[in-house]
């Protein structure tokens, strides 16, 4: 049986002159453990939860955004799959937007650090292709909406 997490690809769009899509950032966080990689906020199906329940409160426990901070779009969800240790692993995730880009991000003991990046800072900040196409999708699922 794969292991299974999921979680958000939490964006906010920033104010000011910088046009569409280059007003989007993506939030990322730098795990305290391991070699440090930087991921979207994510962890595991606790039993009996759905996927999205458990992709809501990890995002709370991670970076302390819940429910109330966040717009989770329809149409767009990214499965992820591969291999930890020998053993499969997939990893489903969601794209919410932050509904008041000033709200900010409180760090659980499992992160060190976290950073707001334009797409670009972000694929090379997350170094996992499969990680980083999947920005790449959500950034350009955000950019056919606004067609």
């Amino acid at each position: 049986m794969a292991l299974r997490a999921c979680g958000l690809i939490v964006f906010r769009r920033l104010v000011g002159s910088i046009p569409p899509p280059d007003n989007v950032v993506y939030l990322l966080l730098q795990t305290s453990y391991g070699d440090h990689h930087w991921t979207p906020p994510k962890g595991h199906v606790d039993p009996g939860e759905d996927d999205l329940t458990t992709a809501l409160r990890e995002t709370k426990e991670e970076a302390g955004l819940g429910e109330e901070h966040l717009q989770v779009l329809t149409g767009f969800v990214k499965k992820l799959q591969y291999e930890v240790r020998g053993r499969p692993k997939e990893v489903l995730y969601w794209l919410a937007e932050l509904r008041d880009p000033g709200t900010a991000v409180t760090l659980s003991n499992e992160h060190q650090d976290f950073r707001w990046a334009q797409l670009e800072e972000a694929c090379a900040l997350a170094r996992y292709k499969d990680l980083q196409e999947t920005l790449r999708a959500a950034h350009r699922h955000l950019e056919a909406q606004q067609d």
